[in-house]
């Protein structure tokens, strides 16, 4: 028999899904991204969630049982410390470790070739093999522990492996059992596997954004073709997390792809060409990706006009959320537009106030998702956030009621584009593979049984192996 949590459970999902979808639901589903921000709610310091990952997750599950809200982020703090100091990661710092105990986790990159991940002179090397590059190179130079091909075999170096993958697979793991609480208690995850641009993965990860900058007037063709060459695999990796029933939407976080961060011909000529692709691709095989739109995206949004019917959910951070209304609200559901400025310094009418506006104007026809403008960081005013969030419960409700919402499949029923893949040059490793099985089976004397078997399972476990160096990078 249905319980009581497993009803309201599938009143929340098919009330998120339907404004997904850009239809009307019973009432403005809301969708809180509360990051550090549900620490301090449940008062916390923001070491703590940094260093227990299990925190992380259950600070957001009863951030979010508590006040209500339809769906939420299964953690609220991306990056723990355990797994990322277990591999050695250089690049970012925690709080309470070199930093005070409510800070928030602090990122640096290279600024100079010498110290970029990718140096000028390996693009080629990159895109001939990028799974290669991120084992032979960017592991040793991302981290403090791994050596480089030729140099020494250290105990560190060795531990930096084991000790990173078994956290790895803690943290992941828990993820899997923590998702799971978050449905037994009512609430929907938000969201499922990450995407990011191409583009952005070389600023952020592999060059740094001065040495992109230089490199997109010295070196275009190059940085054209290494974002080519990281399509099929960002794609592998958005498809390998994605809900398999196709509720869940996928998220890209837009970092630096919007003015003054490139120009618009860097993205009409690179950004947009890179990901367009991958977007099509994974809504054509049923998955919807959220434009997690960080910064201003005003000019480029009738660029992302063009994209397909329903496919994303675009959230307004800076972008002036009336003006992506009206040239994207036909489409698509919109998300966000309460500015985290309001929350944190601004008063509780001041906040009902922008609620007001936005629902009178952009959510009079359903497609709109309640949530803040970026991620809630500790900053905020635990009395505002509760505000934004009442104030939508009780003057965001439209005529139906949520007996009468129509199904999943019948939300979901629209017409999509057949898969085609994505054209890309030869590499060396497909993507989805370190060590191909042909080169494998070279190892292994002759099979008395089936060898389709042992294929299978070494392609599996290669592909987990695939899995974690991608997800280092995109993490």
């Amino acid at each position: 028999m249905e319980s009581e949590i497993q009803r309201l459970y599938q009143l929340r999902l098919t009330r998120y899904v339907t404004a997904l979808y850009n239809e009307k639901p019973d009432r403005i589903p809301l969708r809180i991204f509360a990051e550090e921000f549900a620490a301090k709610y449940c008062g916390y310091t923001n070491y703590e969630v940094a260093i227990n990952h299990e925190l992380q997750f259950d600070t957001n599950r009863r951030f979010a049982v508590e006040t209500g809200i339809d769906a939420i982020q299964t953690n609220s703090v991306v990056n723990w410390f355990g797994m990322q100091k277990a591999i050695g990661w250089d690049g970012i710092t925690f709080p309470g470790i070199g930093l005070s105990v409510n800070e928030i986790n602090q990122w640096s990159e290279p600024t100079t070739d010498e110290e970029a991940f990718l140096k000028a002179s390996e693009y080629d090397e990159f895109i001939d093999d990028p799974t290669g590059f991120l084992v032979t190179h960017w592991f040793s130079r991302f981290t403090h522990h791994i050596n480089p091909p030729g140099s020494p075999v250290t105990f560190e170096h060795n531990m930096a492996f084991i000790n990173g993958l078994m956290a790895y697979n803690l943290f992941f793991n828990t993820w899997g059992a923590k998702t799971i609480e978050l449905i037994q208690a009512g609430v929907v995850p938000a969201v499922g596997s990450v995407l990011k641009a191409p583009l952005d993965i070389l600023g952020d990860k592999l060059r740094g954004y001065v040495n992109l900058c230089y490199d997109l007037h010295e070196r275009r063709d190059k940085v054209i073709k290494a974002c080519e060459a990281l399509m099929p695999h960002l794609l592998n990796l958005v498809l390998g997390g994605a809900d398999p029933e196709g509720n869940i939407p996928s998220i890209i976080w837009m970092h630096r792809g919007c003015i003054p961060f490139i120009s618009q011909r860097d993205f009409k000529e690179i950004y947009w060409p890179t990901l367009k692709p991958i977007v099509e691709e994974l809504w054509a095989k049923g998955h919807q990706i959220i434009f997690y739109a960080e910064g201003k995206w005003d000019q480029h949004l009738e660029s992302f006009a063009g994209l397909p019917e329903k496919s994303i959910i675009f959230h307004c951070d800076k972008t002036d959320i009336f003006e992506a209304h009206k040239i994207l609200g036909k489409k698509f559901c919109i998300s966000g537009g309460i500015p985290n400025e309001l929350l944190s310094m601004g008063t509780v009418e001041d906040v009902v106030n922008r609620c007001k506006q936005v629902i009178d104007s952009v959510a009079q026809d359903g497609g709109y998702i309640m949530d803040a403008s970026a991620l809630i960081l500790n900053d905020a005013k635990i009395e505002n956030v509760k505000a934004m969030i009442d104030f939508t419960l009780n003057y965001g409700t439209y005529s139906q009621s949520g007996a009468s919402l129509p199904s999943l499949e019948e939300i979901k029923k629209i017409s999509k584009p057949a898969p085609t893949g994505i054209k890309y040059q030869v590499q060396k490793r497909k993507p989805g593979v370190c060590i191909p099985w042909e080169e494998k089976r070279k190892e292994l004397p002759e099979f008395q049984g089936e060898e389709g078997l042992a294929q299978k399972v070494w392609q599996d476990v290669d592909g987990m192996g695939y899995g974690y160096c991608w997800v280092n990078l995109t993490w």
